[in-house]
């Protein structure tokens, strides 16, 4: 508990959190409220996958191009625009769909309301980067922990006002949440803080990715969010075949909590290995952990092995910040968290269809669970494949 104590008294730390916090909430919101909204007006689930779909790309899309701007001089300018824009392109989408506009004017507004999504995330976690090493495991470890608590936050939050008052006041609230989170950044004490680093002039738009260790976090953190998008799939698969189909839900959030509880109690250890090997060991983990999920006999014997699986899963997400926060050039540590959310969405979007068509297909949901185990071995197969050696001052960061 002591060292949690540390880093909320660190000058923003409850700033970064909080406004971390509500600024992600709507990453969770948005998609789900966008498809219950569009399925509503239009009555097609094609229609609304794919406005949902478009939104989520776009966000991805942009997020790389936006981190690079804001580590030109700091993120502040780039929140500031897009707490302007996002919640006017948002309104415009919810009336568009509402007025029952045409599927392209429908797909396009969600576009652009994706493309301006508030660059939250990447910011958190560079203000976290720049932490006193001392702490900096212990706050990306609550970093992580916050991010799972908003996957099971915010679905809730959507389903609860969809019921109550409809999915456009969802998307309402997901514009409001944006917002509060993107000025509470840009008006924090780390923002005013900010020290961009000096650039080595005109790069490559690829410079980032490449650097040094970059291609295989950003590749092993893709096969393993490719098995996650799987699992999205399989799991409420799995309790509609079991007769169980409320039960979803709650076997999500079994998942997502589990993770809670293992982020919360890694963040709290000292661990002497270096973050590479701590990296490489705990996607293994991962892996030994999803594999019993093949074997599930009942919805309630799932979430037991999803809760206990999830354990591993915060611990790898905080040893993967940390280890893009050291690898990161340091004019461009905005950009590679931007990056590693991207590859991320991306490779779950890639999981999800491909779960979905195992679901539908002769494996049925013990395919998409084995695909899920699959993409984790992946990723602790992509962290023993040898890449350029870096610098000796680089591996001295990352030794720690």
């Amino acid at each position: 508990m002591r060292s949690y104590l540390s880093v909320w008294r660190l000058p923003s730390a409850p700033v970064l959190l909080l406004a971390g916090f509500a600024g992600r909430l709507p990453s969770a919101m948005v998609p789900l409220a966008l498809l219950l909204m569009v399925q509503q007006q239009t009555g097609s689930y094609a229609i609304a996958g794919l406005a949902a779909a478009t939104y989520g790309l776009a966000m991805a899309a942009m997020a790389p191009i936006l981190g690079r701007l804001a580590d030109r001089r700091t993120p502040r300018p780039v929140l500031l625009v897009q707490a302007t824009v996002y919640p006017l392109l948002l309104a415009l989408l919810v009336a568009a769909v509402l007025g029952g506009a045409p599927t392209a004017v429908v797909v396009a507004a969600s576009a652009a309301a994706g493309a301006a999504t508030p660059l939250v995330s990447g910011t958190v976690r560079a203000l976290w980067s720049r932490v006193d090493p001392r702490v900096r495991g212990t706050a990306f470890a609550l970093d992580a922990t916050a991010t799972e608590l908003v996957f099971v936050a915010g679905p809730t939050l959507v389903a609860t006002l969809a019921v109550v008052a409809g999915p456009a006041w969802a998307l309402g609230v997901a514009g409001v949440l944006a917002v509060g989170g993107a000025l509470g950044l840009a008006a924090s004490a780390a923002m005013r803080g900010w020290v961009s680093a000096p650039s080595a002039g005109r790069t490559s738009p690829f410079a980032t990715v490449l650097a040094a260790g970059m291609p295989r976090v950003l590749l092993s953190g893709s096969a393993l969010m490719l098995g996650f998008g799987a699992l999205e799939v399989a799991i409420p698969a799995f309790a509609d075949d079991a007769g169980s189909p409320g039960m979803s839900g709650l076997l999500l959030a079994l998942w997502s909590l589990g993770s809670v509880a293992g982020g919360l109690w890694f963040g709290a250890r000292v661990v002497s290995a270096s973050l590479p090997r701590q990296y490489r060991w705990l996607l293994l983990g991962v892996t030994i952990g999803l594999a019993p999920l093949t074997a599930a006999s009942s919805p309630w014997v799932l979430g037991a092995l999803l809760f206990l699986g999830g354990t591993a899963i915060a611990p790898t997400l905080t040893v993967q910040n940390s280890l893009v926060g050291a690898l990161a050039p340091a004019h461009a540590t905005t950009e590679a968290f931007t990056w590693l959310s991207t590859m991320a969405t991306g490779a779950s979007a890639v999981g999800a269809a491909l779960g979905g068509a195992l679901v539908d297909g002769p494996s049925g949901v013990t395919g998409s669970l084995l695909l899920a185990v699959a993409g984790a071995a992946v990723a602790v197969l992509v962290t023993l494949v040898p890449g350029r050696r870096p610098s000796s001052a680089l591996r001295e960061r990352i030794a720690v």
